[in-house]
C-alpha cells in the first residue's frame, strides 16, 4: 500500500499488504479532506462517448439506473482500469448446467453468499484464486484450488517491519516518503533481476516454498510454472496465508484439467473427481482498454487498437482526451498518479495556449509489431487485440519503467513536436 497509495495521502496503518475494508476507509479519508464528495457521482455508468468536432466537445450518454442522462466536457479522462467489470472471462465447460451446487464468478460476489461448512472448488492460479482460497477457507468445510497450470506465488509479510520503525521517531511524512520509495527500487530492482536471470530467481523461489511447504509437498508439480518469473504476473501473498491453508488441510491445490462438470463436483481429465457445493470459477478477466464504452469520433467508432498510445496514456489523432494505463510489473497506482499529473500539466499548458483541443499527431513511422504488454499470460494474449498499440520509440513506446516515467511524464516538458495544439472554432 505504500505504492499502491496516493503519493500526496500517507498510507499509515501497519499492514503493508491490506484488506479491502481498510482501502476503502482510506479512499473515504481522501474523498472528504480534500472535500470531494460533491464532486462524484456514484451509481453511473458511461455508455457513449462522441467527439464533437464542431462544437470541440464531448458528448456523452450516462445511464443512472434506468435512466439516461445527456452531458458534455472539454477534457475525456478514463480512469476505469484495463478490464470490463461486466463482463470477465468466463470459459464453458462440458455439462455445466448440469451441476446442482451454486456457480459463482468473483467479480459478482456478494455478502449473501454462504460459503460456511461447505465444500468449495475454486478453478484459477491467479491473483483473484490465491486470495480467495485462504479467506474463504476458513469457514468452509476444504477448498481446492483447481489450476490448469502454476503460478509463481511469493510470500511477504503484512507489515512492514522497517516501515514500523521509521514511524517511531520521525514524521508520517517522511516515513511514507522512505517506506515508498524503497519499495518502488526493490520492486524494480527484482523485475530486473527475473528477466537477466530467470533461471536463478526461480530456483530462490522454490526453495522459498520448500520452506513453506515442507519437503514431501509436490513443488514441481502444483508450485512450478512453465515460463520464466516475470513472463506473467507474479502472485504474492500475505503472512504465507495460502501456504498455512495447505498446511492445515483446510486448503489443497489440484493440478488437472477439467473434462466436465458432473451434479456433485467436476471430472478431471486424469479420471479424478472432486466434489463440491460451490464452484468458484476464477477464470480471469477481459482486458477493454476504454471502460466498456462506445467512443466515436464525429460518429465513427474509434478501434484501439488501431492507434498508438502516446507516453502511455493518449491516443494517436484523438483530441482531448487521456486513459489510466497503470503497471503490470509493479503497482499500477505508481503509473495512474503520474498519468494524472501528465494531464493536469497539459490542460494547464492549453490553457496557457489559450487553445480548446490537444491531439497527439499519428506518426506512421513508430508503428512497428510491439503490443502494449510484453506478457504471455492468457488474459493478456486474448485481450490485446482490444488495446492501443505501442511504437517503436519515445514518445510511443510504453516502457513499463516508473524510474523512467517520472521522467518522461513529470519532469521533462511537456511541450512536443507529436502534439498539436489547436482552436476549433465553435
Amino acid at each position: 500500500m505504500h505504492t499502491l497509495g496516493f503519493r500526496f495521502k500517507p498510507w499509515i496503518h501497519d499492514k503493508s499488504i491490506a484488506d479491502g475494508p481498510s482501502i476503502l476507509e482510506y479512499l473515504n479519508e481522501t474523498i472528504d479532506e480534500n472535500d470531494l464528495r460533491n464532486n462524484i457521482l456514484l451509481n453511473h455508468s458511461v455508455n457513449s462517448a462522441n467527439w464533437n468536432s464542431d462544437k470541440s466537445i464531448w458528448e456523452l450518454e450516462i445511464k443512472e439506473k434506468d435512466l439516461l442522462k445527456n452531458m458534455t466536457c472539454n477534457f475525456l479522462f478514463l480512469c476505469g482500469g484495463y478490464f470490463s467489470y461486466s463482463k470477465p472471462h468466463m470459459p464453458s465447460f462440458k455439462n455445466q448446467e448440469k451441476f446442482e451446487g451454486q456457480i459463482i464468478h468473483p467479480q459478482f460476489w456478494n455478502n449473501q453468499i454462504d460459503y460456511s461448512d461447505k465444500k468449495i472448488i475454486v478453478i484459477g492460479s491467479g491473483a483473484t484464486a490465491i486470495t480467495l482460497v485462504p479467506a474463504i477457507s476458513e469457514r468452509a468445510n476444504h477448498v481446492i484450488m483447481l489450476q490448469r497450470s502454476p503460478s509463481y506465488v511469493v510470500s511477504r509479510p503484512s507489515e512492514d517491519s522497517i516501515n514500523k520503525f521509521l514511524r517511531k521517531f520521525l514524521p508520517i511524512k517522511v516515513t511514507y516518503f522512505l517506506i515508498r520509495w524503497k519499495n518502488i527500487l526493490w520492486q524494480s530492482y527484482t523485475f530486473f533481476l527475473a528477466r537477466k536471470f530467470p533461471q536463478k530467481i526461480k530456483e530462490g523461489i522454490l526453495e522459498l516454498l520448500k520452506d513453506e511447504l515442507g519437503p514431501e509437498y509436490n513443488i514441481q508439480k502444483h508450485f512450478t510454472p512453465s515460463y520464466k518469473p516475470w513472463d506473467q504476473r507474479m502472485c504474492l501473498i500475505p503472512d504465507s496465508d495460502l501456504f498455512k491453508a495447505i498446511n492445515r488441510n483446510k486448503a489443497s491445490v489440484v493440478t488437472d484439467k477439467v473434462k466436465q462438470f458432473e451434479s456433485d463436483g467436476i471430472l478431471l481429465e486424469s479420471g479424478e473427481k472432486i466434489t463440491a457445493d460451490i464452484i468458484i470459477t476464477a477464470t480471469g478477466i477481459e482486458l477493454n482498454s476504454l471502460n466498456d464504452i462506445d467512443v466515436t469520433l464525429d460518429n465513427i467508432k474509434i478501434n484501439a487498437h488501431e492507434r498508438l498510445t502516446y507516453k502511455g496514456m493518449m491516443l494517436s489523432g484523438v483530441p482531448n482526451f487521456a486513459l489510466t494505463f497503470g503497471y503490470v510489473n509493479a503497482s499500477w497506482t505508481l503509473r495512474a498518479d503520474l498519468t494524472c499529473e501528465y494531464v493536469c500539466r497539459l490542460i494547464n499548458l492549453m490553457d496557457k495556449k489559450g487553445v480548446n483541443c490537444c491531439a497527439p499527431i499519428d506518426d506512421e513511422n513508430a508503428y512497428g509489431d510491439d503490443d502494449l504488454i510484453d506478457f504471455t499470460s492468457g488474459y493478456v494474449q486474448r485481450g490485446l487485440h482490444h488495446m492501443p498499440k505501442q511504437g517503436n520509440k519515445a514518445p510511443w513506446k510504453n516502457y513499463q519503467n516508473y524510474l523512467k516515467d517520472i521522467f518522461a511524464v513529470r519532469l521533462f516538458s511537456i511541450k512536443d513536436s507529436n502534439l498539436n495544439f489547436y482552436s476549433q472554432k465553435k
